[in-house]
């Protein structure tokens, strides 16, 4: 069993997500991404939007992410790091799934319902807002804690974008800007993916250089 050391170098005295309003504010986003996660899934496959679904996916991610970190809060910066490691693949992943269902998407000609991307788009931007706010004190933090801020952001700017996306269907009757908001929505995924491992990673690195009195 890993025994994590008070002080040690390698933690870099980054928050590590060891407080309990922390951890009743990250229960409080969990349960506010589960729920946006179906309704907006739905709104998805009712409303025909490539842009809705991946932002859904990107709640159920979120959800799923969010527990991983609550649940190796007070673990070692390796467990911790690794934590962050399986978060950032998981982005990774849904960036081509998105991107890989866009392009199927570009073969078929229906629109989706701008109304519904629209109202539903500011309904999850609500929810999202929301979550910023209350994970605003700890944006900052180990590649764990850093991991939430980031997929809470990314999930804002994916509502105003799919909000703005519904205008530009309802003005040209075309299903181009959904299928252009979710492949978007698919590089961002990726940009928090790189970001996400590349800290988890030099973090990961750390830790073993100290296990092995490097540092």
């Amino acid at each position: 069993m890993e025994t994590r050391v008070a002080g040690c170098a390698c933690d870099n005295d980054q928050f590590d997500g060891q407080s309990p309003s922390y951890k009743r504010a990250l229960i409080a986003v969990i349960a506010i991404n589960a729920v946006m996660f179906f309704v907006e899934m739905s709104a998805g496959f009712l409303g025909g939007s490539q842009a809705l679904k991946a932002d859904a996916l990107d709640f159920a991610g979120d959800t799923a992410t969010y527990a991983l970190s609550l649940a190796v809060i007070g673990a070692a910066l390796h467990t911790r790091a690794t934590a962050a490691l399986i978060k950032g693949t998981s982005l990774a992943l849904m960036a081509v799934f998105v991107l890989i269902t866009t392009i199927a998407s570009a073969f078929g000609d229906v629109s989706p319902a701008a109304p519904v991307m629209s109202g539903v788009g500011l309904l999850a931007l609500g929810a999202n807002v929301a979550s910023i706010f209350i994970l605003l004190r700890w944006r900052d933090g180990d590649s764990n804690v850093r991991s939430v801020w980031l997929c809470s952001r990314n999930d804002a700017i994916g509502n105003i974008a799919v909000i703005a996306a519904g205008g530009a269907v309802w003005l040209t009757g075309s299903f181009w800007p959904d299928l252009i908001v979710a492949a978007l929505l698919a590089s961002l995924f990726a940009k928090s993916s790189y970001s996400i491992i590349a800290q988890a990673m030099k973090e990961r690195r750390a830790s073993l250089n100290f296990a092995d009195g490097r540092i």
